[in-house]
């Protein structure tokens, strides 16, 4: 069967993923801020990993948390990559791709400063000391939410597909990776007008040995292209050559669709 051609109506009613259509960005910072109060009420830290990319959430994340006083002091932000411009350098903080520099002026810069995160709570993966995030993940009991986008490879973060069994790709952790040239193209179209010349070559990414280990994986679509990679998600062989495709066994995985997504693609 060919599930490029299901429709709308087939993503709802299938069984094998928790789809969710409607607006990405909505959703998803209702989830942040949802789970957020609901731990500051118990008194618990909240633990998520962060994608940029998407990045729609943030504006209206952050509008929420100085509007309603939501303090973010147990609040952590694990970021869950970065751009390296060698195999072993990060990319320049002041360099347009980075990602630590649009967390700060996007997300922690705008939030008031006596709600934002302690800045030891406001983490990036380090190619210096990969298995950090791993034990931080570990010393404070788990990930609630893992947030995310998928790549038009079936990437999560910069797990690029490979032939790898799945088991052993679910316990990947924490790496430098070499980006594929699909990615690549399609991260240049957005975030240099089709520099492709321009794009790293490497990154440092959490593995899914940390974002399988979320409790809850919450992932978004929206863009064109994401019509077939939303359909691939839910029907495509499980395999890490769509690396997506795993995440159907977690056992509270989401994916939010909004309708430009949704749309059949032929």
């Amino acid at each position: 069967m060919d599930y490029f051609k299901k429709t709308r109506e087939d993503l709802l009613s299938q069984k094998e993923v928790k789809v969710e259509i409607g607006d990405v960005f909505e959703k998803m910072s209702n989830a942040m801020i949802d789970e957020i109060k609901a731990n500051n009420e118990a008194n618990k830290n909240t633990v998520f990993i962060v994608p940029v990319g998407p990045t729609g959430q943030y504006p209206l994340f952050v509008e929420r948390v100085n509007k309603e006083k939501i303090s973010l002091k147990n609040t952590y932000f694990i970021n869950m990559d970065e751009y390296m411009t060698t195999e072993t350098e990060l990319i320049a903080e002041d360099n347009k791709l980075s990602f630590v520099k649009f967390m700060n002026e996007e997300v922690y810069g705008k939030i008031d400063e006596n709600l934002r995160p302690d800045e030891a709570k406001r983490i990036f993966p380090d190619p210096k000391n990969p298995d950090a995030i791993g034990e931080l993940i570990e010393k404070l009991g788990g990930v609630d939410i893992c947030f995310g986008g998928i790549g038009i490879t079936g990437h999560v973060a910069f797990n690029e597909p490979s032939d790898m069994p799945v088991e052993e790709f679910k316990k990947l952790s924490t790496r430098v990776i070499e980006i594929g040239s699909d990615t690549r193209v399609v991260n240049s179209i957005g975030a240099l007008g089709g520099a492709i010349i321009r794009m790293p070559k490497y990154a440092i990414t959490l593995g899914f040995k940390e974002i399988f280990g979320a409790k809850k994986i919450i992932l978004g679509v929206f863009r064109d292209w994401h019509r077939a990679v939303a359909r691939q998600v839910i029907y495509r062989e499980i395999s890490a050559n769509f690396p997506a495709t795993i995440l159907r066994e977690h056992p509270d995985f989401t994916l939010i669709v909004d309708e430009n997504a949704a749309i059949c693609p032929y």
